[in-house]
């Protein structure tokens, strides 16, 4: 009777151990495979993203390669339309405000035009340009002997904007500005106002401004300044800009393709 019992016993606790063990082992492994799908599906989202980058629009799509190791100039043919003129091209600057090799290679372009003859002691950022901004401090700032900014600590600061589009600097901000000698770095100059408000911002608070720098630009003066860029018109030599009403693919009834600003293009 004793043998019955205990064997009784021990059965119904080996029925017990394997309905637990199979619980926590069914558990985990939906657990693991939660988390396995989780992965791929982040990871085909993100090859997705940057594909993208490639592809501004679907047709007239082009990347040109520069002697410099990771600047490149991509670009779309079409009508595009800004908020003060309208263009045959779109210049596509996302990379290289958001991929620090390609911000380095912009800093390095950009730091060879002043990197001997311009004082720099803050630079400026527009159109959310601070990655590159960075660079180009660091890149100015370096030990030479030749070199104007060697061992300076420079600061990168970025406006703020008003409902008017005026730019503004809180009060903790102003000494970087005031009596400091300041690099304006923009996305691209076109039509200029955006610099101009810029450069009417820095005289307001006190500073100087040395130089304007962009990745694009159709002017070599802004504002009375020179303008530094990677890229201008001559390398794309049908490129063109006008304002909006003596637009001539507006009269000719040529469809714009997308509205673009300093954050990328929406299709219409």
């Amino acid at each position: 009777m004793k043998k019955t019992r205990l064997l009784a016993f021990l059965l119904t606790a080996c029925l017990a151990t394997t309905c637990f063990l199979s619980g926590t082992v069914a558990k985990y492994s939906s657990t693991a495979a939660g988390e396995d799908s989780a992965r791929v599906a982040k990871w085909s989202f993100n090859v997705g993203k940057e594909g993208a980058t490639e592809n501004i629009t679907t047709q007239n799509t082009f990347k040109y390669e520069t002697k410099r190791n990771n600047l490149f100039l991509r670009v779309a043919k079409g009508h595009f339309a800004t908020s003060n003129c309208h263009s045959n091209y779109y210049i596509d600057v996302v990379a290289q405000k958001m991929r620090l090799s390609e911000a380095q290679a912009v800093a390095e372009e950009l730091c060879t035009y002043m990197y001997h003859s311009t004082v720099v002691d803050t630079i400026l950022c527009l159109d959310g340009t601070e990655v590159i901004g960075t660079c180009l401090a660091h890149q100015l700032a370096k030990a030479d002997f030749i070199n104007l900014n060697a061992h300076k600590s420079i600061y990168v600061v970025t406006p703020e904007t008003t409902s008017s589009s005026q730019l503004l600097f809180r009060d903790n901000i102003v000494p970087m500005i005031a009596s400091k000698n300041v690099l304006i770095l923009a996305v691209s100059v076109a039509s200029g106002k955006t610099v101009e408000a810029a450069i009417d911002a820095v005289n307001y608070y006190g500073g100087k401004v040395s130089a304007v720098s962009a990745i694009f630009s159709t002017a070599e003066n802004c504002g009375g300044f020179p303008v530094y860029s990677c890229f201008n018109p001559k390398d794309l030599s049908d490129y063109n800009s006008y304002p909006a009403h003596e637009c001539p693919m507006c009269k000719a009834g040529i469809k714009i393709d997308a509205l673009v600003n300093c954050h990328g293009f929406s299709k219409i």
